[in-house]
This record gives C-alpha cells, sequence and structure tokens, in this order.
C-alpha cells in the first residue's frame, strides 16, 4: 500500500510539474501576444491620424452658414415654381421672392463668402467721391493650412454657379412663353444672383493674374539686369 502510495504521490507531482509548465508557456505566449498587440497599435497610430486630417479636410467648419448659402436662392427658386399652387395672387409670390433673392444677395456677399472660401468683394467710395470695387482672397496660413475645407467650397461654388444658370433658363422661359409679369421677377434673380457670381469670380480670378503679373514683372526686370551687365562687360 505505502509503495503504490507512493507511487501515486510521484504521478501526481509529475502531472502538477506539466500543468504548472503548461500554464506558464500560456502566460508567456499571452505576453508575447500583448506585446505584439501594442506593437501593431503604434504602427496603427500614424494612419489613424492621417484618416483624422483627411477626414477633417472634408468637414463642414461653418455647417449654418452653408445651409443659408443654399437656403435662400432653393427657397426662391421653389417659390417661383411652385407660386401657382401656393397662391393666387401674383404680389404675394413677387414679393415672396424678392426678398428671399435680397436676403440672398446680402448672406453670399457679407457672409457665407467670407466664411466658407475666404473671399469677399464691395463698394468704396473715397475722398473724391469715386467709386471703388475692391476685390480680396484670404491670404492662407503660415502653418500652410487651407483657407476653407473642400466640402464647404464645393458646396458654395455649386450654389453660387447653378442657380444663376436656373435663373437664365428661367428668363428664357418667361421670354418665349410671352409671360410678362414674371420676366421682371426673373430679371431681378438673374442680376442679384449674376452680381455675387461675378464678384466672386473676379476675387479668384484676380488673385491669380496678380500673381501672374508679378511673375512676369520679375522675369523682365531679371532679363533686362542680364542685357546691361552683358552690355557693359562687352564695353569693358
Amino acid at each position: 500500500m505505502t509503495t503504490r502510495d507512493g507511487r501515486d504521490s510521484r504521478e501526481g507531482l509529475a502531472q502538477g510539474g506539466d500543468v504548472a509548465g503548461d500554464g506558464s508557456e500560456a502566460a508567456l505566449t499571452m505576453l508575447r501576444q500583448d506585446s505584439n498587440d501594442d506593437t501593431e497599435d503604434v504602427s496603427l497610430f500614424d494612419a489613424d491620424e492621417e484618416v483624422s486630417t483627411r477626414s477633417k479636410k472634408s468637414k463642414i467648419r461653418h455647417p449654418v452658414a452653408s445651409f443659408f448659402h443654399l437656403f435662400f436662392r432653393v427657397s426662391a427658386i421653389a417659390v417661383y415654381l411652385l407660386c401657382e399652387l401656393i397662391s393666387s395672387s401674383f404680389i404675394a409670390c413677387m414679393v415672396s421672392i424678392i426678398l428671399l433673392l435680397s436676403c440672398d444677395f446680402w448672406t453670399v456677399k457679407n457672409v457665407t463668402g467670407r466664411l466658407m472660401v475666404g473671399l469677399r468683394w464691395w463698394n468704396q467710395v473715397d475722398d473724391d467721391g469715386k467709386s471703388h470695387w475692391v476685390f480680396e482672397a484670404r491670404k492662407a496660413s503660415a502653418q500652410g493650412k487651407k483657407v476653407s475645407s473642400e466640402a464647404e467650397s464645393r458646396i458654395f461654388w455649386l450654389g453660387l454657379i447653378t442657380c444663376p444658370v436656373i435663373w437664365v433658363i428661367f428668363a428664357f422661359s418667361a421670354l418665349f412663353s410671352f409671360k410678362v409679369k414674371w420676366l421682371a421677377v426673373v430679371t431681378m434673380g438673374v442680376v442679384l444672383q449674376g452680381a455675387n457670381l461675378y464678384g466672386y469670380i473676379k476675387c479668384k480670378v484676380g488673385r491669380r493674374t496678380n500673381l501672374t503679373s508679378m511673375a512676369t514683372s520679375y522675369l523682365g526686370r531679371q532679363f533686362l539686369r542680364q542685357t546691361v551687365v552683358k552690355d557693359d562687360q562687352a564695353a569693358s
């Protein structure tokens, strides 16, 4: 009996040692996996930053301005198309459309252009009484950050270009269908929204033309300097 009990105790100790060895090996493998997981998280950290920066570029920074940039002009077009269904009074529809167009003109000229794309234009009168049109574009920051996000820029230019084209189509439709009473309203839409389109295109293109004129003048001066130096060397 004693020998059997000794053998059983020895076998139990051996099995316990094997279990302990298996447990230590499992702990080591879990530690290795945890360390591998940590290294993987560190390697993916830069990718997460790139994704966040891309999302910031496409993020709308000024949602209220973006909403009202499209609200007034789309509402004016909707009232014009549905005016006969909404009300039978031509005066009420005309006043509503003109009010929406006026609000859109002021909002786009003074608010949304400055916030969404960093452009603005206005008219000022100097001391002599002369009127001057001023077109400005906000300069980029020293860190190279963009003035506006890509999403806001697309919303701004899409609404700015599409709606005047629609009002031009309405103008031709009213002209050829002999709707003389609506022709004045449609002309108001073309003028107000076309003025904003012209002003912001002038701001956008004027900045590039200024840069090209500066570059051409600089190259011209360098060319003149080189020719003068060559002439002096030839004379000496």
